[in-house]
């Protein structure tokens, strides 16, 4: 059994497999050919995002696009036309199918062509096997949640109004960051209106359970499995030595200001998407979005499994097996 306890029931088997993925590798047109006719032979529905089919290199005969055997949507539409939406390319690509399949109630399933994928697990050498296995029924459906950041303008006395001057979403991390410039942020953080600290430093990364061994990973921030309701909050190269990151429960909410002080413009993006700029006279609110996504998983995944493979954490496999 999987290390998951979140878990969803099993679905009736699924008919309408929605096909992703993204140009830039060779390897990955190979792939998405491979998994197209994998679906043919099962004589199942393809629906295919009008961004993928544009990729040059598809083997898709649009003679043959019929409405119901195949069929090619837009990629916003793709929740309304799929029980099942499987994505070929690296952990970007993931990142790209959650914005637009967060909240649809349909599966996500990656095939990795990227250069970790934690979050698209199955290997392109097993994508025959693992896809059979998940369309026969061996599978795990894991509720993953997100973060949304708005950027308030304050009213007079400095306190957040109701103007929304920008808004996003996250599955992975939320950052505040300097932009182009080398000078530190000097920002004030707030948790659940408590203050917690002012800041100097690169930024501030917040990150979901899932984006916890991604850009957090790389500052030192904490692994966290990906069922537990918590955020974590890592200080990107602070100017103290006593600073550290901080995990919270995901019910937080969570509120930047800008310092006075501050010498340079901080900017703000959600998992690596264009960033927006954040003045001294808004704030930064950062919550649990309302929306969550459905990961699907082969049966036998395994999230330690990963850390180990992905994060070389038995680089000596003989001397350091877990089978002796």
């Amino acid at each position: 059994m999987p290390n998951f306890i979140n878990n969803h029931p099993k679905r009736a088997p699924f008919r309408r497999i929605g096909v992703m993925g993204r140009a830039g590798k060779a390897s990955i047109i190979e792939t998405l050919n491979e998994l197209i006719g994998l679906l043919q032979t099962r004589a199942l529905s393809i629906v295919i995002d009008t961004e993928t089919a544009a990729i040059e290199g598809m083997s898709i005969d649009f003679d043959q696009i019929d409405g119901v055997k195949l069929k090619i949507v837009p990629r916003q539409k793709m929740g309304d036309h799929c029980d099942l939406v499987i994505v070929v390319g690296g952990d970007g690509s993931m990142l790209q199918a959650a914005s637009v399949m967060a909240g649809t109630d349909v599966p996500v399933l990656g095939i990795n062509r990227g250069r970790l994928g934690f979050l698209a697990d199955v290997n392109p050498d097993e994508l025959i096997e693992k896809v059979k296995q998940v369309l026969d029924g061996q599978y795990w459906l894991v509720e993953r949640f997100l973060l949304k950041f708005q950027i308030v303008q304050n009213d007079a006395d400095g306190k957040p109004s109701d103007l929304v001057i920008h808004e996003d979403v996250a599955l992975n991390d939320i950052v505040l960051h300097a932009g182009k410039s080398v000078h530190t942020i000097d920002f004030k953080l707030k948790i659940n209106n408590n203050d917690v600290y002012r800041q100097h430093a690169d930024g501030l990364i917040v990150a979901t359970p899932t984006g916890s061994t991604a850009y957090a990973l790389s500052a030192g921030g904490p692994i966290i499995h990906p069922t537990l309701d918590a955020i974590c909050l890592v200080p990107m190269h602070p100017h103290t030595l006593s600073s550290r990151p901080l995990v919270v429960p995901g019910s937080s909410h969570i509120v930047i200001n800008i310092h006075n002080d501050n010498r340079t413009q901080p900017m703000v993006g959600a998992d690596g998407k264009a960033s927006a700029p954040l003045e001294n006279d808004q704030t930064l609110v950062i919550a649990k979005h309302d929306k969550t996504l459905l990961l699907l998983h082969p049966d036998n995944y395994s999230f330690f499994e990963a850390c180990r493979t992905k994060l070389n954490w038995n680089l000596y496999s003989e001397e350091f097996s877990l089978d002796k």
